[in-house]
């Protein structure tokens, strides 16, 4: 196998919750109660998450990559506690990236999109109800994935979109090469994000699209359904 895969673990402040984040792959975070279960939790993504390196064509980047490492340990935030959710940057995400790394990095955000796209066309428009019967239907969760990016993340590096932009394929493409354009600016300049940083901007928006995408997959009640795997 080669280079190790660099992840970071972020600790709850008051509840035991840890967030394991691959930051070099943008979109591959899971959480757990412990470290140990956590970094169990990515490993267990790992089949999951070669399919959006593929899609960015980093395939064989993927799969000759080595094993899961932890490089940073950091306490997190309240959205660690209650969300379990990576909400900090990683050491090296402080810096900004070279022109490559950072359309590598696009490359694989705009995985998470088309793969994302790909699961609500053809997931069940209802889905699989939680244990206590709650949980979004796939409308609400498109309208929810597209919704955050466009009026909060995409915001982060002066992106202003209408909100329903998502609804018009074609505004919604806009929306997305405004956004990456946005980021290689930002980058370019060794401009922060506002209140993140830029890298972080990518991690995140790729962390929800796929964890939404995800999450339909294991909840579709169609003969399709079963987990993506």
């Amino acid at each position: 196998m080669g280079t190790a895969i660099r992840v970071m673990v972020e600790r709850g402040r008051k509840k035991p919750v840890a967030v394991a984040s691959a930051f070099d792959w943008p979109g591959w975070d899971r959480s757990g109660k412990s470290e140990e279960e956590a970094l169990q939790v990515l490993a267990e993504y790992r089949p999951r998450y070669a399919k959006i390196a593929e899609l960015a064509g980093l395939a064989d980047e993927f799969r000759a990559a080595g094993k899961l490492a932890v490089a940073e340990r950091i306490q997190g935030v309240g959205m660690t506690d209650f969300y379990g959710l990576s909400y900090k940057s990683a050491g090296p995400e402080h810096a900004p990236m070279s022109d490559t790394a950072c359309e590598r990095k696009i490359a694989l955000l705009r995985a998470s999109w088309t793969y994302f796209d790909d699961v609500a066309s053809h997931v069940s428009a209802e889905l699989r109800k939680g244990p206590r019967g709650g949980g979004r239907d796939r409308d609400r969760i498109v309208r929810h994935a597209n919704g955050a990016e466009i009026q909060e993340f995409a915001k982060k590096v002066g992106v202003l979109t209408p909100n329903d932009a998502w609804r018009r394929p074609a505004d919604l493409r806009a929306h997305r090469d405004a956004f990456c354009a946005a980021i290689r600016d930002y980058n370019a300049r060794g401009v922060p994000a506002r209140t993140w940083t830029v890298q972080f901007v990518i991690r995140h928006s790729a962390y929800h699209m796929l964890d939404h995408a995800w999450e339909m997959e294991d909840r579709d009640l169609s003969a399709r359904g079963g987990g993506g795997e």
